[in-house]
């Protein structure tokens, strides 16, 4: 059951791009409206009946736990798997292996991006699938700053694209993901990356993708983050799981 998962948030970026315009705050903390990003995204997961939370944090950690503690007031659990040293997001999930010996699933998500998704939905896609880890993906209309995910007609994850200069439509990665958790073993400990060192590596394990069509968007950037402000009200619908299949021209 849906409820007896996991989810893993990954808060520890150092925000670096955004620190113009949030200085002194972590990035999954910058104001979207008048909520912090992250409320959105423990909202959206509560909403589907998902409370217990693992946040792997590093950069200005105190902050993150002093707004959340213990996450009852969400009506949510939250652990804190605390990294000393930046340990990037595949090595963040290698770090909190500790929390998670008692799922065989688990959910992870970026935490400075927001997808609109059905996590019911998704998981069901990853059973069907037998995959071992199971991709979020969306469509946007140009992939140049995230690379692109090559998919087949079942769902099967192909490849991976680098980012590239050209303005091209295509699949890119939503930040949102489910893990067999026999995929730790195949992350070292240490610095490593999802995106560039992880699943390239475990395609021929079964990496798959569903397509996703709500609303989407990171604040990885001054200008995202602008965007972002301009939608806080449809994030704060969509983390309550009001919005459905909310199309975004900007993309």
């Amino acid at each position: 059951m849906i409820q007896d998962l996991k989810a893993v948030l990954l808060v520890g970026g150092l925000g670096t791009r955004l620190r113009s315009v949030v200085p002194g705050t972590p990035k999954v903390l910058a104001s979207i409206g008048k909520t912090p990003f992250l409320d959105l995204l423990v909202q959206q997961l509560s909403s589907q009946g998902l409370h217990r939370l693992v946040m792997c944090s590093g950069y200005l950690a105190h902050k993150i736990e002093n707004r959340f503690g213990d996450g009852k007031e969400w009506g949510v659990s939250i652990e804190y798997s605390k990294e000393e040293q930046p340990l990037g997001t595949a090595g963040a999930i290698k770090n909190a292996e500790r929390y998670l010996r008692d799922v065989s699933t688990f959910i992870a998500m970026n935490g400075d991006s927001f997808l609109e998704v059905n996590f019911c939905d998704l998981m069901d896609f990853h059973r069907r699938t037998s995959a071992a880890v199971t991709l979020a993906v969306v469509r946007v209309k140009n992939t140049g700053r995230y690379g692109t995910v090559q998919v087949d007609r079942t769902g099967r994850v192909e490849g991976f694209a680098e980012k590239t200069e050209k303005t091209k439509s295509g699949l890119v990665n939503g930040g949102v993901y489910i893990f067999n958790k026999s995929i730790l073993q195949h992350i070292p400990s240490g610095h490593s990356s999802l995106e560039k060192d992880v699943f390239p590596a475990l395609i021929d394990c079964g990496v798959y993708a569903q397509e996703q069509h709500g609303i989407f968007i990171d604040i990885g950037t001054p200008v995202d983050y602008a965007r972002a402000q301009q939608l806080h009200a449809s994030l704060n619908t969509a983390a309550r799981g009001l919005l459905s299949h909310l199309d975004i021209e900007s993309r």
